[in-house]
């Protein structure tokens, strides 16, 4: 692991006691980087932070419980993370949340109440604790998992869509933000956003075996793209959407 594409960095994981946290804990263990993961439910947390030590051989991975809806208790948390190991190199922004409604008339605006907090609110709070320490990391990366559902909105998926539409465009302000710090010579820190058109892991499989799930992506593969952001430059990937799904 001393080895791995991602060796001495310090990667934390906001969100990561879900499927796609499990997988991404794991990935960026094995690839070698120090882990600081992060939930507000510490028994789902613990789960996964045990699970990713387990299958990589022991890796430091270390589980924080953090409210991420309090901007000064994610600033706290950023603040730890940076003294504790030194820097960070990494914040990787897995919280979601889906509603959704039979028609746009039936669209409910408590919808929007609850996912604006999940997926707006947290990347906002994130966003603004760890910029300063990203930029001044060597391979900064602040990774967002979007949904392709914010470029092509539907009728009955107004709140989600527009709360990964905002989500988005939060993103790429930091983008600029790291393009103006980089200067003549060009970003050293980046801002991308990973979308996908829906997630889906083993157990969903189990759950309907006869799914096809035509155009998910496999939380394993989304573990994959994220630890694949480092291996590009920041100019490559900076205020840029990586498609992992098909366009709309």
């Amino acid at each position: 692991m001393g080895n791995g594409s991602l060796s001495g960095a310090v990667i934390a994981v906001a969100g990561a006691g879900g499927p796609a946290g499990r997988a991404t804990l794991l990935r960026l263990a094995e690839a070698g980087a120090t882990v600081v993961a992060a939930d507000n439910d510490p028994q789902r947390l613990s789960e996964a932070v045990d699970a990713a030590r387990y299958a990589s051989g022991g890796a430091s991975v270390i589980g924080d419980t953090v409210d991420l809806l309090d901007l000064q208790s994610t600033r706290d948390w950023a603040t730890h993370v940076e003294k504790d190991f030194g820097r960070v190199d990494g914040l990787v922004h897995l919280v979601g949340g889906w509603r959704g409604s039979e028609t746009f008339t039936k669209t409910s605006l408590d919808d929007w109440d609850f996912l604006e907090l999940l997926l707006v609110k947290t990347v906002q709070h994130t966003s603004l604790a760890f910029h300063e320490a990203l930029q001044r990391s060597e391979r900064g990366r602040y990774v967002l998992i979007s949904a392709a559902a914010a470029s092509r909105p539907t009728a009955g998926n107004a709140a989600y869509a527009a709360g990964k539409a905002a989500a988005e465009a939060w993103t790429l302000a930091l983008a600029d933000f790291f393009r103006k710090a980089g200067g003549p010579e060009g970003p050293t820190s980046a801002a991308a956003i990973l979308v996908v058109k829906a997630l889906v892991h083993d157990a969903m499989r189990a759950e309907r075996p006869n799914a096809k799930f035509a155009g998910f992506t496999d939380v394993k593969d989304l573990a994959e793209a994220i630890e694949g952001v480092w291996s590009k430059s920041a100019a490559e990937v900076n205020g840029n959407r990586l498609w992992l799904t098909e366009k709309p």
